[in-house]
């Protein structure tokens, strides 16, 4: 089970990466913008009332549909989506449902999707 420490700490672990100040997502530059690659979902609480952030649900950015579509399919309680992200690369994750090594991966190949080439492939070349 993952929580929001989780998705902190494995995204700041990544080079260039930057959390915002006013509300929990991260990003990494790339061209001159911040290119957002996992930030919390805001749902919707109470009937006609504004959407607040979860603490329980994360948006991770994904490559493309198909991989959305693989993910969505694999396991419908862990990942879903809404209709605001339709047509959208991201997935939906519920934390209490993933464990920290998948919840890596996801927040990885996020980045992957964002950051500038040279940073990623910088970060392979150390890796061991």
């Amino acid at each position: 089970m993952a929580n929001q420490d989780d998705v902190r700490r494995l995204g700041l672990a990544l080079p260039g990466t930057s959390e915002a100040e006013d509300h929990f997502a991260f990003s990494v530059p790339h061209k001159g913008k911040q290119k957002g690659f996992v930030w919390a979902w805001n749902e919707r609480v109470e009937s006609k009332q504004p959407k607040v952030p979860s603490t329980t649900i994360v948006a991770v950015r994904v490559a493309d549909g198909d991989k959305k579509k693989v993910l969505l399919a694999s396991d419908s309680a862990k990942f879903f989506t809404e209709p605001h992200y339709n047509g959208f690369p991201s997935v939906l994750v519920r934390l209490s449902l993933i464990d920290s090594n998948e919840l890596q991966e996801l927040i990885v190949d996020a980045w992957r999707c964002q950051a500038p080439q040279s940073l990623v492939e910088d970060w392979e070349r150390r890796e061991p």
